[in-house]
């Protein structure tokens, strides 16, 4: 008897809300499992084994807790752990669960935007090291030039809800800038980071308007309905409830503060430990 139980949805820190929050806008029909490693955020700085190491071992919380699919909802664990997952652990672990990303749905996307053929992404440092994103762009659109720009200020910026401040403009402008210098002709930029969203308002106010801007949630959410509908032997198994559950590595009091800022509702979350 295969298990069934809530979506997963896992990331380091807080970003992954904004990805949880579409996936609720989509299908709120099924049952959904938060997990956030708040406690040893962030993972952008973190070197590729240990961010590999606290993944796995938040995924298996995950599937202890009945997951049949678990979504990587941030860039750095998508880069530095999920094929390894996928071809290493998977098959050991439970070969009828399922672990997806956010970067290659992000990734489909662009063929169509793009009209002179360059991309900007803008990530954390470990998002823009892995080379994840040029790696998938390429396989899909081998024509596509990509310049990558890390924005190790903006995370902070977001948790300490400084993202709609006087004080965030340098920082967003300075990035942009930088991006846009080394590429003039970039005409779509991903948002390679699931905390960025938060200051979309931010970067358009000093983005080109015939730029396109990728937020990642709303690409993600339709590539999760679509996964569900080609594989209905895993939708089978996806609790459907409408129910959502928070967990934390961290203070409750500390997550339930910060979440706020992300879903604009108050959440009941629990603290677990990962090891």
């Amino acid at each position: 008897m295969f298990t069934t139980g809530p979506i997963g949805v896992f990331d380091s820190g807080y970003g992954g809300l904004t990805i949880l929050n579409k996936f609720r806008e989509l299908l709120p029909q099924y049952d959904y499992i938060y997990l956030g490693d708040n406690a040893r955020t962030p993972y952008g700085t973190r070197s590729f084994e240990v961010v590999y190491e606290f993944t796995l071992q938040a995924v298996r919380k995950l599937f202890e807790f009945g997951c049949p699919l678990v979504i990587l909802a941030c860039n750095t664990a998508s880069a530095k752990a999920l094929r390894s997952i996928q071809q290493n652990d998977l098959p050991h672990i439970d070969p009828h669960r399922r672990v997806l990303g956010v970067i290659r749905p992000t990734v489909e996307c662009i063929g169509g935007l793009t009209q002179s053929r360059h991309i900007g992404l803008l990530a954390t440092a470990g998002t823009v090291k892995s080379e994840s994103y040029p790696l998938e762009i390429h396989k899909l659109y081998p024509d596509i030039k990509v310049t990558a720009v890390a924005c190790p200020l903006w995370v902070p910026l977001v948790e300490n809800n400084e993202y709609d401040s006087p004080g965030a403009d340098y920082f967003v402008k300075k990035y942009l800038d930088q991006l846009l210098g080394q590429d003039p002709e970039i005409d779509t930029i991903i948002l390679g980071c699931t905390h960025y969203p938060l200051l979309i308002d931010k970067i358009r106010q000093f983005t080109p308007s015939h730029i396109h801007l990728i937020a990642q949630g709303e690409y993600v959410a339709h590539s999760l309905k679509d996964y569900l509908m080609r594989h209905p032997e895993i939708k089978s198994r996806c609790t459907a409830n409408g129910t959502c559950e928070f967990l934390t590595t961290e203070s409750i009091e500390k997550f339930q503060e910060s979440a706020a800022t992300f879903l604009h509702e108050k959440v009941r979350v629990r603290s677990i430990v990962l090891e």
